[in-house]
């Protein structure tokens, strides 16, 4: 059985406090966009795990995936399967990509083995996996709080924009982002902008505050987002803490960028 893993893109990031618990209270949009890993799960006698596609760092004990195949083993017994990862999403971009596999690997399993786990129930599995991961279990855009796992349904739809991805070679790791965030409520908050404002009026209302310390940083990543904006973009900001760099077009940009994609 096969699953395709889709990215996401936050419209709007602000960090607006300090939590008891070692993470971090947000607002966001959350944005699926088409671009896809493949997963698949095969029956087999003894547990496995491949990938191909771009690489990934770190040990295959750590992803997300085998996580999410342990989880559920445990309370449901499940048998061994192969499991089979095709990675197209870059790592380390802000993306999501990471938890997207971990979240539909839940999705798949629960259909595969019909064990008939109610939505609420996958998405408090998949925040023990990450924050990120419970938005990808029903995948639609959402307005999001608390550490990530707050969810408010919105009619945003940009269906008909053109979005342009531009991911350097740049591993940004989320500690590294935070560091150099102070967390404060925000002036106007993502909800504000995005149920009040259409998508030509975001420019200056919605901030990702990553990009402050991040950009100083990486100069070159602010350059990238004020090239979107020469290019005629109506939106350019970086995703997550980075470091992909996204611009929205009303029409298909001309210039080329790593991946275009239609929303």
């Amino acid at each position: 059985m096969l699953k395709f893993p889709n990215a996401k893109i936050n419209l709007g990031l602000n960090i607006t406090a300090n939590r008891t618990d070692g993470y971090h209270d947000i607002e966001s949009c959350f944005y699926p966009i088409p671009l896809k890993d493949v997963l698949e799960i095969i029956p087999s006698e003894k547990l496995s795990f491949e990938t191909s596609g771009l690489t990934i760092p770190g040990s295959s004990k750590d992803n997300l995936v085998l996580k999410a195949y342990e989880l559920l083993k445990a309370e449901f017994d499940l048998p061994p399967i192969q499991i089979v990862l095709h990675k197209n999403i870059p790592m380390g971009a802000g993306m999501g990509g990471g938890s997207a596999d971990g979240a539909f690997m839940l999705t798949l399993l629960n259909e595969y083995f019909k064990l008939e786990i109610s939505i609420e129930k996958l998405e408090a599995y998949a925040l023990n996996l990450g924050s990120d991961c419970p938005f990808f279990i029903e995948n639609k855009p959402k307005l999001v709080n608390g550490r990530g796992e707050l969810f408010e349904k919105t009619k945003l739809d940009l269906s008909g924009y053109f979005l342009a991805l531009v991911y350097p070679n740049i591993h940004i790791s989320t500690a590294e982002a935070y560091s150099g965030v102070n967390p404060q409520k925000p002036e106007i908050t993502v909800k504000e902008v995005i149920e009040n404002h259409t998508v030509e009026n975001w420019k200056g209302l919605l901030k990702n505050d990553f990009e402050d310390a991040v950009f100083g940083k990486y100069p070159q990543l602010n350059k990238i987002k004020n090239k979107f904006y020469d290019d005629g973009a109506v939106f350019a900001s970086m995703t997550g803490s980075g470091s992909t760099i996204f611009g929205i077009f009303k029409e298909f940009p001309e210039n080329r960028y790593d991946t275009i994609l239609k929303l």
